[in-house]
């Protein structure tokens, strides 16, 4: 009975999830399908560029998910007015982050695409790029936090709506601007940018129509201005820990981009098309991580650990099965997407080269993501998975891809292959970590904010 609840509860979770993440992935692969189409050139500039909206999401990601930890514990304890008081810490907190970043995509562009790639048009197109979507940057990460409280307070299914809303409207702005349809003028990559820019505002709008008739949800003056110490010591003994994560993850994938970056415009187009597919594929293993750290996360407010425990044990069984699935999508998607991107013959060949080392990228990511990104923080253990990071990638893949590529000299697909091990040498250490039961806690306060 325990197993069928189990399945039930994260069916009902993981599956608004998945298709939330699959939305939000479209919305990136349309754009990078519809510049494709355009030249290779866009496609690799724009996705070099994307990278600093990515770093911002490794900061405001590592704020929401601290607050979401504590959040889901408490919803599990029914203390909801503890609940509203992090949702502003969240909010108070990505809008800073936002605002930082914005200021260097606005003033500085040139720059920031200088330090990804030494090609001058490269660097024309995402400077152009870069200083128009960043006005973006101070919808998103609010938008987030919104999103963040949907899936938490019962509400996955009005997530899923707002992404679906979202691809409609990306998909629409991006076929009259980039190409300049209908007496629009053609802007290119900078059309792109625009849609993005309609995107998050339009989805900002929709979580605050939607969070004002919620009472539960809806953050008020009064919860958004308040301060303890406590809640932010609280906040704070969880955001380290993400936040060295999330940058130990993300800062290596920048690199991964700038080792494509200075191997030629062929292999950057290709990794780019790559990381398309695979964004696809790891909606599913998003939707489970996230809800394994929802679900789990609230037994534990709620004092139920033995059956945290049990639930703990499930999901081991989920990954195993969500990386076979991510092998059998990787099947489906790498035939689509060589057809679809318009790529010079080379890139074309280590574009295959890239999609068969993803299936066993993709089974580890797996058990990467569910269990240290969804178990293990549930419970507040948000300093594994940046441990590992730190190992796998910058003491193991790293600094061997950045020998391959600029003593060794080797062949691009050498070097893709080697800065990708990280995920699959992680996986057997995770079981030690686990069979510890760090994350086995009960975070909450009888009296929070106090």
């Amino acid at each position: 009975m325990s197993s069928k609840g189990f399945s039930k509860e994260l069916t009902a979770l993981a599956v608004p999830l998945a298709l939330q993440s699959l939305l939000n992935a479209l919305v990136g692969a349309s754009d990078a399908l519809m510049l494709g189409r355009l030249t290779q050139d866009a496609i690799a500039a724009v996705s070099l560029a994307n990278q600093i909206s990515f770093i911002m999401s490794l900061f405001s990601g590592s704020v929401t998910g601290a607050a979401g930890v504590l959040i889901a514990q408490y919803w599990g304890k029914k203390d909801h007015t503890s609940a509203k008081r992090f949702f502003g810490m969240a909010v108070r907190y990505t809008t800073g982050v936002a605002l930082v970043f914005f200021l260097l995509a606005f003033l500085i562009p040139e720059k920031l695409m200088g330090i990804l790639t030494p090609e001058p048009e490269l660097i024309r197109i995402g400077a152009g790029y870069l200083r128009i979507v960043s006005f973006s940057y101070l919808f998103s990460g609010i938008s987030q936090c919104y999103l963040m409280m949907m899936k938490i307070s019962g509400h996955a299914k009005q997530s899923v709506w707002i992404s679906a809303m979202t691809v409609i409207v990306d998909m629409t702005v991006d076929f009259f601007l980039i190409y300049g349809k209908c007496g629009v003028p053609a802007l290119g990559a900078n059309g792109s940018a625009w849609s993005t820019i309609a995107v998050e505002a339009a989805a900002l709008v929709w979580c605050l129509i939607w969070a004002g008739k919620k009472k539960d949800v809806r953050l008020d003056g009064k919860s958004l201005c308040f301060f303890s110490k406590a809640n932010e010591k609280d906040v704070w003994k969880i955001i380290p820990g993400m936040l060295a994560s999330a940058l130990s993850w993300g800062m290596s994938m920048t690199l991964h981009s700038f080792l494509m970056g200075h191997m030629g415009t062929d292999a950057t187009a290709a990794a780019s098309v790559t990381s398309v597919a695979q964004q696809l594929i790891q909606c599913l293993t998003a939707g489970l991580s996230g809800g394994a750290g929802i679900m789990i996360g609230k037994l534990l407010g709620d004092n139920q650990l033995e059956k945290a425990k049990e639930y703990g044990k499930h999901f081991w069984r989920v990954s195993f099965w969500c990386g076979m699935i991510n092998i059998g999508l990787i099947a489906v998607a790498g035939p689509l997407v060589y057809i679809f991107y318009v790529l010079e013959p080379q890139a074309k060949t280590y574009l295959i080269c890239m999609l068969l080392f993803s299936a066993a990228y993709m089974f580890a990511y797996a058990y990467n993501t569910i269990i240290t990104c969804g178990v293990f923080p549930a419970g507040g253990d948000s300093k594994y998975d940046a441990i590992s990071v730190f190992f796998a990638t910058w003491c193991f893949a790293l600094p061997l891809a950045f020998l391959a590529c600029f003593v060794f000299k080797w062949p691009v697909i050498a070097v893709y292959i080697i800065m990708c091990l990280d995920e699959i040498v992680k996986v057997p250490f995770i079981i030690r970590r686990y069979n510890k039961y760090i994350w086995l806690k009960n975070l909450t306060r009888d009296e929070a904010g106090t």
